[in-house]
């Protein structure tokens, strides 16, 4: 039986250095294309994430942040409007959480994509797109700048000032409270899950 101590870490601050990914409409197939889904597990997706924007047909570079050995150690992505749209893949956030994202800042995300996000405590927070552009620019700029995230204030600072962003109050919440992790949170109620089934009459027959 897991251990019902087990604790999910709490995601109320993120902090690191960013990397810019521009452009609207980003789906989960450039994210990370389906040829490299046919995996047991999502160990080493990683390497794959945005591979055929980032690699020619011959695994030549092309030119993208990815690639670009100033954002190598980035951990927070800063991207435009309606990210990770199309199929519901969570390997999509999987990978990027493997390259080493841990938030994500944006115009808009898609919601199926966001909840993929939240299942691995990666926040996904908006702004408008003036905010983000600035961002994006500074990133740009500041590569070893640092970039704080306040997730219960939904605040970011950089470069000496703070812009608000919006989390959606569900995960907000989770991320907070630490409860974003629901698969942990079953293994660690294990026991009273097992009690309140057996004293429902429709799972036991009686």
């Amino acid at each position: 039986m897991s251990d019902p101590t087990e604790e999910i870490p709490e995601v109320d601050h993120v902090t690191g250095t960013g990397i810019p990914v521009r452009g609207n409409d980003i789906d989960t197939d450039q994210i990370i294309p389906a040829r490299f889904m046919k995996v047991v597990t999502f160990d080493g997706l990683g390497q794959f994430s945005f591979f055929d924007l980032r690699f020619d047909d011959d695994d030549n570079e092309k030119d993208h942040p990815m690639n670009e050995e100033r954002f190598g150690d980035a951990n927070v992505m800063v991207v435009n409007n309606n990210f990770g749209c199309g199929s519901s893949r969570e390997h999509a956030p999987q990978a990027l959480m493997r390259w080493g994202i841990d938030a994500l800042i944006g115009e808009g995300f898609a919601e199926i994509f966001a909840g993929n996000c939240l299942a691995l405590g990666i926040p996904t927070l908006t702004a408008d797109h003036e905010t983000i552009n600035d961002l994006q620019q500074w990133v740009d700029d500041n590569p070893d700048g640092e970039i704080e995230i306040d997730v219960a204030a939904e605040t970011v600072r950089y470069g000496g000032r703070e812009v608000g962003v919006t989390v959606d109050d569900a995960q907000r919440k989770a991320l907070v409270d630490g409860i974003w992790d629901t698969t942990a949170l079953m293994k660690a109620n294990e026991r009273s899950i097992a009690e309140t089934a057996a004293n429902l009459p429709y799972a036991t027959g009686n």
